[in-house]
């Protein structure tokens, strides 16, 4: 194992990332914008994104079964190629009349490629790095998925405006091709599990032994999952639900304002992705409910601004200030909480376990912003209502984790 965290294979790794998440994220800006200026209905969209979501939720496990069972290096290989393909069939065949179905089924598909990479991307991280090394990978990982969230949009925006879908579409060919290049010349060890099974019968066995591992024999696993998912239901509702409503509902700013806070959401992952990076070696784990606190805290004074009377300006100053923080310690907590499970987990149940914590984290995140979305509609003139209540409950739960964080330490000692 390389001791360096920036060695060939890890390079070529983040290469790929890198060219893999630009492409699918100018893909999805663009897709979106042709949706929305077709049909006019947001509504139309979200159902598309909707349909979207289930592959992946439904078939993660399956996702994590494949990167225990098959060479990784070969899985992102055929996985990224297969991306490009359907891209470019997609681009080719596109028209006027079948242009929503195409669209669809592109955004399926690639929801199907998605549950298959995650799991293995994430499952390679622990093989190629050792220690703190997984740690900081991992925040290298999270900062490429940030930048390129934060600046695939703008530089989709203008490509689309000045070339129209198409262009844009052989622009994402070129990033996944790029990606399946880079991931050819990385050398992983694998030893290839001989048996008799049909593929059935390995499915079954495998997601009775990982749901095993997970529940019985590494139960702290399961806690952190539990976690993770309680923390995207808060967070992606409050942030994703919650404050675009305060900014432009409630507080009657316009779009200027939101894109801003759009932007500061997308430069505090990054942020918190490269604090990460710097506190790895001083944060002890047995520190982590402080995060959790964190989230709970912050909360308090956005709820406590609706309540005195202040200016627009002036809530609209707290909101940012708070949840630039939340974003901040969110980012961080989520790190460590996946290098932990890492770490806990042995190389032959690493795919599986990712996969739990991608379904875990997917299933939470819509019903969050789901039941925040019927919350701020219910309580719009008395926000603070909703926003008080959840930060008392994410310092309960803060405190609540302070003993278990503190034998997770012992058991990574």
């Amino acid at each position: 194992m390389n001791n360096k965290l920036f060695h060939k294979n890890f390079s070529l790794l983040i290469a790929g990332q890198t060219s893999s998440l630009f492409g699918n994220c100018i893909l999805d800006f663009a897709l979106s914008m042709y949706v929305l200026e077709v049909t006019g209905s947001a509504t139309i969209f979200a159902s598309f994104l909707a349909l979207a979501m289930l592959p992946t939720i439904l078939l993660s496990p399956l996702g994590g079964i494949l990167a225990d069972r098959a060479n990784r290096r070969n899985i992102m290989v055929i996985l990224d190629f297969m991306a490009g393909v359907i891209v470019l069939l997609a681009a080719v065949f596109i028209n006027s009349e079948n242009h929503l179905v195409i669209i669809c089924l592109t955004l399926v598909i690639q929801s199907i490629l998605g549950a298959f990479e995650t799991p293995t991307v994430q499952a390679c991280v622990p093989q190629m790095q050792t220690g703190d090394n997984i740690i900081l990978g991992n925040a290298v990982v999270n900062q490429i998925s940030a930048v390129s969230a934060f600046a695939a949009p703008f530089i989709g925006s203008l490509l689309y405006t000045a070339f129209g879908l198409k262009p844009v579409m052989y622009a994402g060919v070129i990033c996944f091709f790029i990606t399946a290049v880079f991931e050819c010349f990385i050398k992983l060890d694998y030893h290839p599990e001989r048996t008799t099974e049909n593929v059935l019968e390995i499915v079954k066995k495998d997601l009775k032994d990982s749901t095993k591992f997970i529940c019985k024999e590494k139960t702290a696993i399961l806690k952190i999952l539990l976690l993770v998912a309680v923390i995207g239901f808060f967070i992606q509702g409050i942030a994703l639900v919650g404050l675009p409503y305060m900014v432009r509902t409630i507080l009657g700013l316009n779009a200027k304002f939101y894109g801003a806070t759009e932007s500061m959401l997308g430069l505090t992952v990054i942020l918190g992705s490269v604090i990460s990076g710097l506190i790895v070696s001083k944060f002890k784990i047995r520190k982590l409910y402080l995060t959790l606190f964190s989230v709970g805290i912050c909360l308090l004074p956005v709820g406590a601004i609706f309540i005195i009377s202040t200016g627009v300006y002036m809530k609209y100053t707290v909101l940012m200030l708070s949840f630039a923080i939340i974003q901040i310690v969110a980012c961080v907590f989520s790190i460590f909480a996946l290098s932990i499970i890492q770490q806990l987990t042995p190389n032959n149940m690493i795919g599986k376990v990712m996969a739990y914590t991608a379904t875990f984290s997917l299933c939470a995140q819509p019903l969050g912003q789901i039941i925040y979305g019927l919350l701020f509609d219910t309580f719009a003139n008395m926000v603070y209502v909703i926003l008080i209540p959840t930060g008392i409950i994410l310092c309960m739960i803060g405190f609540k984790t302070k003993d278990f964080f503190a034998k997770v330490e012992k058991q990574l000692e």
